[in-house]
C-alpha cells in the first residue's frame, strides 16, 4: 500500500496541513540533437516542457540540468541562460534532464482552494439530494479520497489507485486531529496545524498502514 500525501482543508477552503509521504521522484535524461524537438518556456520561475513528448518526457516536466549542470530558474550553475544554450547549433549534442518537481507550498494552497469549489459543485450536480460531495476521485496513476467532518473540515489522502481502506485511514487521521490539534489549547481553528504530537502520530500511522495494511486500525 502506497500513500503519497495527506492534506487537511479548512471549512473555508484554506490549506491548514499537508504532508508528502512517499512521492516518487520522476527524472529522465536524454541526449538531443539540433534542432530541439520539444518546446520549452519559462513559467513560474521554471523552464517547462509545453509541447512535444518523448521517451518519458511529458508536457509539464521541468528542466533540471543541462549537460549535468543543475538549472536554477532559467540559468545553469555556471550562470548561462538555458535558452541561449539550446538555441545555438554548436551547443549540440545536449544532455538534458527533465523531471516532475514536487509542488511548492504556494502551489498546494492553490490546489486546496480549487478543490473546495469542486467539492461543492459535486454536491450540487448530484441527482440524489443531500450528497456529501467528492468521496473518491480515481485517475490512472493515483486515487484521491476525501472525508468531510460535520464542521466542514476536509481530510484528503492521495494514494496508489489500487489501495483499499482509504476511508479507514481518513477516520484515523481525523481522530488524531481531534486528539492532538483540537484539544491543544494553543491551536486556533482555521489556522495551520503546527503540533509535534500530531506530526509524530500521523507518521507512525502511515508507516503502520504501509507495513500491515488497514486491517489492524
Amino acid at each position: 500500500m502506497v500513500i503519497y500525501g495527506i492534506y487537511i482543508v479548512s471549512k473555508s477552503g484554506g490549506l491548514i496541513y499537508n504532508y508528502d509521504h512517499n512521492i516518487p521522484r520522476v527524472e529522465t535524461e536524454k541526449t538531443f540533437g539540433f534542432p530541439l524537438d520539444i518546446k520549452l518556456e519559462y513559467e513560474n520561475k521554471k523552464v517547462v516542457v509545453v509541447f512535444g513528448q518523448r521517451d518519458g518526457i511529458n508536457v509539464g516536466h521541468v528542466l533540471l540540468s543541462v549537460n549535468g549542470s543543475p538549472v536554477n530558474g532559467r540559468t545553469t550553475e555556471d550562470g548561462r541562460d538555458v535558452f541561449d544554450i539550446i538555441g545555438v547549433k554548436d551547443s549540440y549534442p545536449l544532455s538534458l534532464k527533465f523531471g516532475r518537481q514536487r509542488a511548492t507550498t504556494n502551489e498546494k494552497i492553490v490546489l486546496a482552494s480549487m478543490f473546495y469549489p469542486l467539492f461543492a459543485l459535486a454536491s450540487q450536480l448530484s441527482p440524489v439530494p443531500k450528497c456529501s460531495g467528492i468521496d473518491t476521485l480515481t485517475a490512472d496513476t493515483f486515487k484521491l479520497s476525501c472525508f468531510q467532518t460535520l464542521t466542514g473540515v476536509k481530510f484528503i489522502v492521495v494514494t496508489d489507485p489500487n489501495m483499499q481502506g482509504s476511508d479507514v485511514v481518513l477516520k484515523r487521521i481525523y481522530e488524531l486531529y481531534s486528539d492532538y490539534a483540537l484539544k491543544n489549547p494553543f491551536y486556533s481553528l482555521e489556522m495551520p496545524i503546527r503540533c509535534e504530537l500530531f506530526d509524530t502520530s500521523l507518521h507512525t500511522l502511515l508507516e503502520l498502514v504501509e507495513k500491515s495494511g488497514t486491517a489492524n486500525l
